[in-house]
């Protein structure tokens, strides 16, 4: 049985600000349908790593390539048309609007370049379309609160159903954990299992305890450098990471 092409391949990328070198010759691939993680203490280069598989940060060298496709430089709205979705570390949802209002106009934004007047009866689909989105991250009961006056893990959570309205073949999430109290952290962590279950999802996270019992694949970052990749298992088994790691965060 023929194994299947890598969602995303990595080749060789390195990034550098000045004489400062974020990223070093790093190469990794992810499969399609796999729940990944890129891990490795602070300082190791994953918000870098993030910023240049997200579109963010185009590489100072190496390549990029989605689905067989090379997408090295391509502009950061495009990533969204081809259907890769981020979601980051800072809560990026607008305060004002209502939970409601900000995944509508992320289903808009999503549509805007299949149709640019659309009629009345088209709106009816994307209020549907947005509301169903706030049913898959739990937050249906909470669609006409303004954004600001949701818990953080709400709002988080309101952030990925926004990223999700670009319908993603692969959805790249920066920290979704981060500042969570432990209950909103579990029901993250439930989510992005689910959200797994239907699309390639890669996290990017620094607390390995955290993607160990979740995530299928690992790969680990230290300085910038490729540092190992593997099963949770192997990533345990693994003396250098156990020797820069385990015992942190």
């Amino acid at each position: 049985m023929t194994a299947a092409a890598p969602i995303l391949e990595v080749q060789g990328v390195s990034k550098r600000f000045g004489k400062f070198v974020a990223l070093n010759d790093v190469s990794a691939s992810f499969q399609p349908g796999k729940l990944s993680a890129i891990i490795g203490p602070n300082g190791a280069g994953k918000s870098t790593f993030f910023n240049v598989v997200s579109g963010a940060f185009p590489p100072s060298s190496g390549r990029l390539k989605f689905k067989g496709h090379d997408i090295t430089g391509l502009a950061q709205h495009e990533f969204a048309r081809i259907g890769i979705a981020k979601s980051f570390q800072i809560t990026n949802v607008f305060k004002q609007l209502s939970a409601h209002e900000n995944v509508r106009v992320a289903v808009q934004m999503r549509h805007a370049r299949y149709q640019l007047f659309k009629p009345r009866a088209g709106m009816a689909e994307v209020d549907d379309r947005a509301h169903a989105l706030l049913q898959r991250v739990g937050l249906a009961a909470h669609a006409r609160r303004p954004a600001a006056d949701l818990a953080h893990g709400q709002q988080r959570a309101l952030e990925v159903a926004m990223a999700l309205a670009a319908e993603p073949e692969l959805l790249l999430m920066d920290e979704p954990t981060a500042g969570m109290s432990p209950e909103e952290t579990v029901v993250m962590m439930d989510l992005i299992t689910a959200l797994a279950a239907e699309r390639s999802v890669i996290l990017v996270e620094h607390k390995m305890k955290l993607v160990m019992g979740i995530c299928e694949r690992l790969l680990v970052l230290h300085h910038g450098e490729f540092l190992a990749e593997g099963t949770p298992a192997d990533i345990k088994a693994n003396a250098d990471v156990r020797r820069v790691y385990l015992g942190q965060g």
